[in-house]
């Protein structure tokens, strides 16, 4: 492997790391916590989806808000974008979400949380076509109207993969 690629990707394992400290971090409410928040439910909660390797993920309403997770709604972009591909059966689709909602694990897979109903989050694979501006242009993910979280997200990751306490 070239000296490069073990070096993005040492960067992007530590970057990884770091967003799960400061996911737990800011989810536990920094330590501040008062005995009477302790008391009442975890800020988050991973249920796994069977037959996957993703949780879904759920916030209290003080977590959220604490992280200032805010969503899009992913939208039809083969109008705005004429770079489509044609397959056997026509062209392509392609969807528009905010480059903001994109994040890389540390393979380089991409992913997007998408926000089914209130206060529930799951990961979504994504593919991406390009990006263009402030938007990424995908072959594959969720379908159009889906919200899909553009602030938080990388949170959201930190707290699938938390640190078990001793």
């Amino acid at each position: 492997m070239p000296k490069n690629d073990v070096l993005t990707r040492s960067r992007t394992l530590i970057a990884l790391l770091m967003v799960a400290f400061l996911a737990a971090a800011a989810l536990s409410g920094c330590g501040a916590a008062s005995e009477e928040a302790e008391s009442e439910s975890a800020p988050v909660q991973l249920e796994p989806i069977e037959g996957t390797d993703v949780n879904r993920v759920t916030l209290t309403s003080e977590a959220a808000e604490r992280l200032g997770i805010e969503t899009a709604p992913v939208t039809d972009g083969w109008q705005r974008h004429h770079r489509l591909v044609s397959d056997e059966a026509g062209a392509l689709e392609r969807k528009l979400i905010p480059y903001s909602a994109v994040l890389y694990d540390a393979s380089g897979v991409t992913w997007a949380y998408v926000n089914p109903e209130p206060l529930t989050f799951i990961r979504h694979r994504i593919s991406i076509d390009f990006i263009e501006g402030a938007q990424a242009v995908l072959t594959s993910g969720p379908s159009v109207g889906t919200k899909v979280v553009t602030v938080g997200g990388s949170e959201l990751f930190g707290s699938e993969f938390e640190f078990e306490e001793e």
